[in-house]
């Protein structure tokens, strides 16, 4: 940002590790990490749904189901939205499973976000339709996964620690 959200001024600099002040007004703005949730929704195989992405930044690259969380929501809440939103899906249950940090660029523009994993049972995986910012979506084995075609960090970091997850269940 060049100019002060407050007076306009040109006099907007950074001012430390994460925050710009303003030298005119006295503005201070602190780049602090959004809230977004990626949903592990699972099948009754064990496998995870991927999502294709329809919109950029990364159009027709491997993500998970989820968004940001908006002002005044639950995490719980945000998760349960987007899945409606994008694929009409109702939520039987979830399990938090982690958090990891990302960094969302759009237009040009680095948003900061702590993404929050969720295990998801739906209540079925029947009339299910990509909605809203997806294009398509599959259930996948662990082994039928390009984790090259899974762009964002968190989301990768998310898939393989359910997948490294579930073989620790098997073997103990």
């Amino acid at each position: 940002m060049h100019f002060c959200p407050r007076c306009g001024s040109r006099e907007f600099q950074i001012d430390g590790v994460r925050s710009l002040k303003c030298k005119n007004c006295g503005f201070h703005y602190f780049v602090n990490a959004a809230a977004a949730v990626a949903a592990l929704v699972v099948n009754t195989k064990g496998e995870i749904m991927l999502t294709t992405r329809g919109i950029n930044p990364n159009y027709g690259k491997l993500d998970l189901p989820g968004g940001f969380v908006d002002p005044m929501e639950t995490v719980e809440d945000a998760l349960r939205r987007e899945l409606n939103e994008e694929l009409g899906l109702k939520v039987k249950s979830f399990e938090y499973i982690g958090s990891a940090p990302n960094e969302y660029v759009f237009s040009e523009f680095s948003t900061f976000t702590v993404d929050l994993a969720f295990k998801v049972i739906p209540e079925t995986t029947e009339g299910l339709h990509a909605m809203d910012d997806i294009l398509d979506y599959k259930f996948y084995r662990e082994d039928e996964i390009n984790y090259n075609d899974i762009p964002a960090p968190s989301i990768k970091h998310f898939v393989q620690q359910y997948f490294q997850n579930e073989r620790n269940k098997i073997e103990s």
